[in-house]
């Protein structure tokens, strides 16, 4: 039998592989990645039976050890965006010293690869690792991630908090974001990984089924909160001014900055369906994930 790890185990999205992945096919021969076998997320996932493997992505020699016996890796791309590609690599290489036979890895939809490019940190590390990834050796699936729903909550805070402020405020003008939820991302590629041979060397577009802007988000959050909720869109500069002066981390005026002027110049407004196309269905709506988070 083919043994799978996956990596990023306790977070969000590697938690819903596993747990998408072990209805499927139980949990024989499927092997967790997680940095701390006594965090809650790891004896949680240990309890329903996965093998737990343990390692740093910035630890080469313990990734190693940890792909023995490995042929096909679920690499889930990691957060920090200064070492990002440093931690990439040792993955990749890892996995050639361990014999891994298939590599399948969440990257990101991209338009602008310029180096001007607001995004240019975050598109370019992708870009690297699918090729450090192609030239490996190894087979590949490239899953190229649209935005997830998540980061809608994320950028706009609490609910009691829209209910105070009564505002999205975001620089994102009128462009379109095809969101899909870490759910949708999570049962797309467990059902990938049940049986991953047919999808070896191929890149796919994983985008939402409908596309929105930030303006039609306050409409339907005005409808969940009660509140009418407008939409500002203010330019850069007085953006990140307004931010700083609540005290908000520049690192974090950052990331939502880029992340906004991105979305305005409709980086993330993407059509394809590959994503229906794997799950057999419409990706969930964004109305439908946001009633979770603010009804």
């Amino acid at each position: 039998m083919v043994k799978t790890l996956i990596t990023g185990a306790t977070g969000g999205l590697g938690n819903a592989v596993a747990r998408f992945l072990k209805e499927k096919k139980g949990t024989d021969n499927i092997a967790v990645l997680v940095r701390d076998e006594n965090s809650a997320q790891a004896e949680d996932l240990a309890e329903q039976g996965f093998e737990i493997r343990i390692a740093d992505y910035a630890d080469p020699i313990a990734l190693t050890t940890a792909f023995a016996d490995i042929e096909v890796l679920y690499f889930v791309s990691a957060n920090d965006l200064d070492t990002r590609l440093t931690l990439h690599r040792n993955v990749v290489t890892a996995a050639q010293k361990s014999g891994v036979k298939h590599i399948l890895y969440t990257s990101s939809v991209r338009k602008d690869v310029s180096k001007t490019a607001p995004l240019h940190i975050v598109v370019d590390a992708h870009i690297q690792t699918e090729v450090l990834i192609k030239e490996s050796g190894l087979s590949y699936t490239l899953f190229r991630h649209n935005l997830y729903s998540e980061v809608i909550a994320m950028f706009l805070g609490e609910k009691s908090q829209l209910q105070q402020t009564k505002t999205v405020y975001l620089p994102t003008a009128n462009g379109k974001t095809a969101f899909v939820a870490k759910n949708d991302f999570a049962e797309a590629e467990a059902i990938i990984l049940a049986d991953p041979k047919p999808h070896e060397n191929k890149i796919y577009e994983f985008n939402g089924s409908d596309e929105i802007t930030f303006a039609e988000i306050a409409t339907i959050l005005s409808d969940l909160t009660g509140e009418q909720i407008n939409y500002t869109s203010p330019v850069t500069e007085e953006f990140t001014t307004t931010l700083a002066s609540y005290g908000l981390p520049a690192s974090i005026i950052q990331l939502v900055t880029m992340f906004s002027i991105s979305i305005a110049n409709g980086e993330f407004e993407q059509q394809t369906t590959e994503l229906e196309k794997i799950l057999g269905r419409k990706t969930q709506p964004v109305a439908e994930f946001l009633k979770t988070v603010y009804g």
